[in-house]
């Protein structure tokens, strides 16, 4: 696999995870800035650390099945491993400019 072929998935990848939403917050995921890492294997998985805005996320389970679901359904991807993980901690600097004023901080 080349590496363009790896930044073409990864762009896929992006882009169905920017569909995944928590239920308690009108931004996605990625915007969010909860994706701290995707890397596409040569095999064709993919490994993801993601964190979350709280650790006792209510949503979690629902959100990282909805994040492993959108990823394995990409043809070239065959199979995704989530990492949950909390270092560095989610602060709000980690939001992308939209999602900053979509939630009205900027």
């Amino acid at each position: 696999m080349t590496q363009q072929e790896k930044t073409q998935i990864e762009e896929r990848i992006v882009d169905v995870i920017k569909t995944v939403y928590d239920p308690e917050i009108p931004v996605n995921i990625y915007d969010l800035g909860m994706i701290y890492k995707i890397d596409v294997q040569e095999n064709g998985n993919v490994d993801i650390d993601m964190t979350f805005t709280a650790p006792s996320c209510p949503a979690a389970d629902f959100i990282l099945d909805d994040v492993r679901t959108k990823i394995e359904s990409l043809s070239e991807v065959k199979a995704a491993n989530i990492n949950l993980v909390f270092e560095p901690a989610w602060d709000q600097s980690m939001m992308s400019e939209e999602a900053r004023i979509e939630l009205g901080f900027d």
